[in-house]
């Protein structure tokens, strides 16, 4: 049996053509649409609500379906409230991202419209473009206005600015962390004399301190282009990469950045510059040159740097290995007859068998999540007894591994392959991370940045094509300026950044922007605006330029 539902709708607006949308018309008709199961769920949410607005049902279907298409109209307003409207109905779940993911979640809040609840939030925030932004916080004040209690982990500067009360913990990450800053209501803390707690926070809140605005754009030494690009949401894309600065790809959620990004650009570079994907083959788009100013190309995304507890920020970065050389070299060692894989977890001898080396073992439940428990065999320290009795500096392996990478900075200073290597973090904010700190533990921004280090000691950087997606994702105003020194560094070498960013510190520093949209879904893919910082904030068409206009006013 096939079963339809009916709408009557006005023409749709030329962005809405070509969509999944159902309507079709002349302008200013109305037309009736029927669409089935399948072709509903196809819509986007922004399609769908307006469907749903323009229902025609019989008297008799009104008085059994009001009441729902009323919750079913309310459900989608609420997803277009927190910026959704771009997303399929039928989107699966483990494709969305996690802020869209926690949007959704905010959405399905908003439907029970509770009162007197406490919603906690970690950095809802992340993915979203400024524009999107103002959405999410109208959003949360709404839900605050109800009458319940909003507490937020964020870094993203209008959601501060809109809050009411602040706490500021640090003063720094890790092990200098952890103290309340200040706290107190925003208004308060913004007029009062002076920031007698020193709290950076509020230093940049107060423009006390700023990421500055470059004093000049640097010169492309080449050009990467881009013809004919078309690939989900992308059509018939024509743009230009410049080649030896720091360009950002900008542009609301769901416009088209992570397409242009990964499956155009990274595919077609891959295919050029990899003897592994070396093919002729030119990947969703009809023309791809430039690639002879290039030598290799290298995403740095936000993937884990490993996926065991064995994995960790000193393994990847390659010191681990000197490490376990300089414990073989102790007179203890040798006496014994030990090689440096006796300083390893990975391989049998010197590690705890009982867990394998992770130092804890894994107890699977039944129809729950399997619990980790600390080995009690080694109580964590992952080698055996034997192994930990071998001491360099007085201090053993699983010392050693304890750590934080500043205090091994200078605990290796004698030792430049490893002491150089520890810098590179210390450079990219995380000389607050242990040395043996398991990967799984790294949070995407602190995966991405430990792979940014380790590009950093790279010898004979030069012609590289740097792929960055979101690196300042949960990165403080102190973070992000220490996030631009290393990026200026790697362009200083004669390579190129290319990032996709929202944050309007990075944007505003760049060389160049790509501005793609002009919004999310079926109507994004095009390109918006396109120049040095100052032309896109001129350009009328782009959001982005809108914000950036007030950042550069500053």
């Amino acid at each position: 049996m096939n079963v339809f539902l009916e709408a009557t709708s006005p023409q749709p607006s030329p962005e809405r053509r070509g969509s999944a949308f159902p309507f079709q018309g002349k302008a200013g008709d109305e037309v009736k649409s029927r669409v089935n199961i399948l072709d509903l769920v196809s819509l986007s949410i922004a399609d769908a609500h307006v469907f749903f607005k323009n229902l025609k049902l019989s008297d008799q279907e009104k008085e059994i379906s009001v009441p729902v298409v009323k919750e079913i109209e309310a459900r989608l307003q609420f997803m277009l409230d927190v910026g959704l409207d771009y997303l399929q109905l039928s989107r699966k779940a483990n494709t969305l991202s996690g802020g869209e993911a926690q949007r959704i979640r905010l959405a399905s809040q908003l439907g029970s419209r509770l009162v007197g609840a406490l919603y906690v939030l970690d950095e809802p925030t992340i993915g979203l473009h400024q524009r999107d932004n103002d959405r999410l916080i109208r959003t949360l004040q709404n839900l605050r206005d109800l009458g319940n209690t909003i507490l937020i982990v964020e870094h993203d500067e209008d959601t501060i600015y809109a809050s009411d009360y602040i706490v500021d913990i640090g003063p720094k990450a890790g092990v200098h962390g952890g103290k309340i800053i200040v706290s107190g209501y925003l208004d308060d803390l913004l007029t009062a004399k002076k920031n007698t707690n020193n709290s950076r926070t509020l230093g940049y809140l107060r423009s006390e301190l700023k990421i500055p605005v470059p004093e000049k754009r640097r010169k492309a030494k080449g050009v990467l282009r881009i013809g004919g690009g078309k690939i989900f949401n992308i059509n018939n894309l024509n743009v230009e990469i410049p080649l030896g600065v720091m360009t950002s790809i900008t542009g609301v959620s769901g416009s088209g950045k992570s397409s242009l990004m990964y499956e155009i650009i990274y595919k077609n570079l891959q295919a050029r510059l990899e003897r592994k994907y070396r093919t002729a083959e030119i990947f969703n788009c009809t023309s791809f040159s430039g690639t002879e100013y290039l030598s290799r190309a290298i995403l740095i995304d936000q993937s884990p740097i490993g996926r065991t507890p064995r994995s960790n920020i000193v393994t990847y970065t390659g010191a681990f290995t000197h490490i376990r050389d300089l414990f073989a070299t102790t007179e203890e060692a040798r006496l014994r007859g030990w090689k440096a894989n006796r300083f390893s977890f990975n391989v049998k001898g010197g590690r705890c068998e009982a867990c394998e080396g992770n130092g804890e073992i894994a107890v699977e439940m039944h129809f729950l999540p399997t619990v980790y428990v600390t080995c009690d065999v080694c109580n964590g320290k992952r080698f055996d007894k034997e192994t930990l009795t071998v001491k360099y500096k007085k201090k053993n392996i699983y010392e050693v591994l304890h750590m934080t990478v500043e205090n091994g900075l200078t605990f290796f200073k004698d030792i430049p392959a490893i002491s150089d290597r520890l810098q590179t973090l210390v450079d990219v904010g995380l000389g607050y991370l242990e040395l043996g700190q398991s990967a799984t533990t790294l949070s995407g921004g602190e995966a991405q940045r430990v792979k940014i280090s380790s590009e950093l000691y790279r010898p004979h950087l030069e012609k590289t094509i740097y792929l960055l997606d979101e690196p300042t994702v949960g990165l403080h105003y102190d973070d992000v300026q220490k996030l631009l020194e290393v990026l200026n560094k790697l362009v200083s070498k004669g390579n190129t950044v290319v990032l996709i960013e929202h944050n309007l510190d990075i944007v505003k520093s760049s060389d160049y922007i790509i501005d793609v949209g002009p919004e999310g879904g079926v109507r994004g893919g095009n390109l918006v605006a396109k120049g040095t910082p100052e032309e896109v904030a001129n350009n009328p068409k782009s959001y982005t330029g809108k914000y950036l206009k007030k950042v550069l006013k500053k």
